[in-house]
């Protein structure tokens, strides 16, 4: 079930991510779009290796500068942009550089909750930022982030030591699909306005 789910998602979003490159074909300055395609390129980022991640991720970062460059106040761009920054500083395992990611992560939520303070997904955002740092620390202790990622079954909860290592693995896919699921929940809506069709669903057996 979870694994068609995935799946589903993955064809999705790598239609929304060519249906916005072929818009941005014809008006490269609709910051909609941009801001949609920021988000499939950080959903797509979820399926893929470290290094194919963090270079979607990279990808996911521009398309959002440069919404911003053409509606400076796009909240939700902002909020996305925040997302990036977040997912790259959690895939990099030197503290001081993920730092860097998780100030400038932290910067963007809070100008989107500036921005629209009753947004209730934007000060969750925000008040997850602020704990980026030591969530790093815990996540990188237990090695590397790689079985983290990709659409695989995790194999971080398999020890015999049981309850330390299995909260640690729950905690990553904590952030990870907090962040990535709020990400494809804006990006999902976004898309619906704009015609977009969903994936086709296998009909129940």
């Amino acid at each position: 079930m979870d694994m068609q789910s995935d799946f589903d998602r993955l064809l999705f979003f790598e239609h929304a991510r060519k249906t916005a490159e072929t818009t941005y074909a014809t008006d490269p300055l609709d910051a909609e779009n941009l801001t949609r395609w920021g988000g499939a390129l950080l959903e797509l980022s979820q399926f893929q290796s470290v290094s194919e991640s963090k270079k979607m991720i990279s990808d996911a970062i521009s398309k959002l500068e440069e919404a911003l460059e053409v509606n400076p106040q796009k909240h939700d761009a902002i909020w996305c942009l925040g997302n990036a920054y977040t997912s790259h500083g959690f895939l990099n395992p030197d503290e001081d550089e993920a730092k860097v990611y998780f100030d400038k992560a932290a910067q963007c939520f809070q100008q989107a909750v500036d921005a629209d303070p009753e947004n209730e997904l934007y000060q969750k955002s925000f008040e997850v930022s602020t704990k980026a740092s030591e969530l790093h620390a815990q996540i990188h202790k237990q090695g590397p982030l790689q079985q983290a990622m990709g659409p695989g079954p995790s194999t971080a909860a398999t020890s015999t030591k049981g309850s330390k290592k299995k909260k640690s693995s729950d905690l990553k896919y904590d952030i990870f699909g907090w962040v990535i699921l709020a990400v494809g929940l804006v990006a999902w809506v976004g898309f619906a306005k704009s015609n977009v069709p969903p994936p086709t669903h296998s009909p129940p057996r």
